[in-house]
């Protein structure tokens, strides 16, 4: 799908049809989202400049990634997509600035896009400009970040009150895939982070931004806040980390006081089947055979060994 951006226009309008395409020179910004070949060839005739393919958005070295060519400025970032479901991606976003005017390039639907898109659809601004769209772009996305990593933060926290609560109130198989589900959400934040960190310092070469001293600044804030967004990413993964070994240290306690009650268990019968086994045996000259409170003497002698291993271990404080 195609979208364009008119400055002074009542915002995002799609390419009614691609026949005989031309660029307005009004257009600052060119949204291709999951586009086919004939909209990508359209846009390039207009632009008279070669867009990077899927397979090249999927390079990961920084050279294929970030470069400038013909006076345009490329740059590839991972973004998080899919964020508030059960399986969240990462995927390769292009920003190029050419000339006057920001191309994108997705083939996913990163909220923090579509939700600016819909402002600028509903706040126009005549003076805009492709590099500004691109700093507000950047913008939106750091915060969408950070949203995230609040709502993980908040996630996290939640299941550590779970996991040293008594008692218990969650099972550990879902505290387990809460953490996982945590860690690799954050995990996903954190390479976008580094992502954008890199896109954040080769755009602020682009001769658009170089010429503009408030989009330089915007840039410098942008990428403080995503060193710190990173840096409290990479604290989180720690922590995620010491929740999961703790989860996993309490769930050998719990089996390891299992098997305690099994052995125990298995130590009292022990001595009881051995006084059964004796009186059990059918030996004719059995001197306790004639007891008229042989019965009741066993059964007393059973419950005594029984109980015995119990009141030792307790003295020892192995129990």
């Amino acid at each position: 799908m195609l979208k364009v951006m008119r400055r002074g226009g009542p915002g995002l309008q799609a390419v009614p049809s691609l026949d005989g395409f031309s660029l307005p020179e009004d257009v600052v910004w060119i949204d291709l989202a999951e586009p086919t070949r004939a909209e990508e060839l359209a846009v390039e005739a207009a632009l008279h400049f070669e867009l990077p393919t899927r397979e090249e958005m999927a390079e990961i070295e920084p050279s294929s990634r970030l470069y400038q060519e013909h006076g345009a400025t490329v740059m590839i970032a991972t973004l998080l997509a899919n964020s508030e479901t059960d399986e969240p991606i990462t995927t390769p976003v292009t920003f190029a600035l050419i000339g006057t005017r920001l191309v994108t390039i997705r083939y996913a639907e990163p909220r923090a896009i579509s939700v600016f898109a819909a402002q600028m659809e509903r706040q126009p601004d005549g003076q805009l400009a492709g590099h500004k769209v691109f700093i507000g772009l950047l913008d939106a996305v750091v915060d969408r970040l950070a949203d995230i990593l609040e709502r993980t933060s908040a996630e996290v926290e939640r299941t550590s009150r779970d996991i040293f609560r008594r008692p218990r109130t969650a099972h550990f198989e879902e505290i387990i895939d809460r953490l996982g589900r945590a860690q690799t959400t954050d995990s996903m934040v954190r390479d976008s982070l580094v992502s954008i960190s890199r896109v954040l310092s080769f755009g602020s070469l682009a001769d658009q931004i170089e010429g503009d001293a408030d989009c330089r600044e915007h840039i410098k804030s942008l990428h403080r806040d995503a060193q710190s967004l990173t840096d409290h990413a990479s604290y989180q993964s720690g922590n995620i980390t010491f929740l999961l070994d703790a989860a996993m240290g309490l769930i050998n306690i719990e089996q390891n006081a299992i098997l305690k009650r099994f052995t125990v268990l298995s130590i009292m019968l022990m001595p009881p089947t051995l006084v059964a086994g004796i009186y059990g045996m059918n030996f004719h000259n059995l001197p306790e055979l004639s007891w008229s409170f042989g019965y009741y003497a066993a059964l007393v002698l059973m419950v005594a060994v029984a109980f015995a291993p119990i009141l030792y271990f307790r003295v020892r404080r192995w129990l």
